[in-house]
């Protein structure tokens, strides 16, 4: 292992893919993993595209109480301890939602509601959602600042939504698209998981070399790029695996205690 001297002071973790199959609980080699990091002094922060209600039951499986945890890419930086938001990076979704609804008349649209549910024009498939669950209009749910807005095109494929949205041209805005199906997910322009998690390392005071992330979908790419020592699941999607420094195993096979494990035993 380059680059982390006598270990990482600061791991970052995607959550989908990563630390767990969605759907399925985390497993118990990599729960013990990341304990014994935090036992040893490590800041174990959970870096997820899910919004502050949906990552809650994943710090409480993982049993972290205090800390730091980056929600919606970035974008919600919740303080553990408090179980609540310390930062929020908003952007007003109207803009998006006209430009995208000109390029995908059918597509659903869905916005964050920090700490309360979410706002959407319509169901979609897959979701897990916590809170509440709003159908609204397009204008309402444009009406007010988020730090996300998801779309989900339901008469289309990912490869021509990725053809299409070349065309897509809103200045205030960021997307990333999902590894299955014509999904895409919106921020505030330069907000990911690596603007955040550079932020946080400055304040923490961690040296840069100490730090590692391991992930495996299209949202973790600037958290990988970011990290002094990168890894991707082998599960992870092309782009990832080939952008990251290792490849560990796959979400199944516990790949991340496998990493964890090098410096931190229970």
């Amino acid at each position: 292992m380059v680059g982390l001297g006598g270990g990482p002071q600061l791991v970052a973790l995607d959550v989908d893919g990563t630390l767990l199959e969605t759907g399925s609980a985390i497993s118990a080699r990599v729960v013990a993993a990341v304990r014994a990091a935090v036992a040893a002094g490590v800041h174990v922060v959970v870096t997820t595209g899910r919004t502050l209600l949906t990552t809650r039951p994943v710090l409480a499986e993982l049993g972290l109480v205090e800390g730091h945890a980056l929600c919606s890419n970035g974008a919600v930086h919740i303080d553990v301890a408090r179980d609540e938001p310390v930062a929020v990076q908003t952007f007003d979704p109207g803009p998006a939602v006209e430009a995208l609804r000109a390029l995908f008349p059918e597509m659903i649209f869905a916005v964050e509601k920090v700490g309360i549910g979410t706002w959407a024009t319509g169901l979609s498939p897959g979701g897990f959602f916590l809170g509440e669950y709003l159908l609204v209009d397009h204008d309402e749910l444009s009406s007010e600042p988020t730090p996300r807005l998801n779309g989900w095109w339901p008469t289309g494929s990912q490869e021509e939504m990725l053809r299409l949205l070349d065309r897509l041209h809103v200045p205030e805005t960021s997307w990333v698209h999902g590894e299955f199906g014509p999904w895409l997910t919106l921020s505030r322009r330069g907000v990911t998981k690596g603007w955040a998690l550079e932020r946080l390392r400055a304040a923490l005071g961690v040296p840069h070399e100490r730090t590692l992330a391991i992930g495996d979908g299209h949202n973790d790419r600037e958290m990988l790029a970011w990290a002094a020592h990168s890894v991707a699941m082998g599960n992870a999607v092309d782009e990832i695996r080939y952008l990251a420094d290792e490849v560990t195993d796959d979400v199944a096979d516990d790949g991340v205690a496998k990493i964890l494990e090098r410096w931190y035993r229970a």
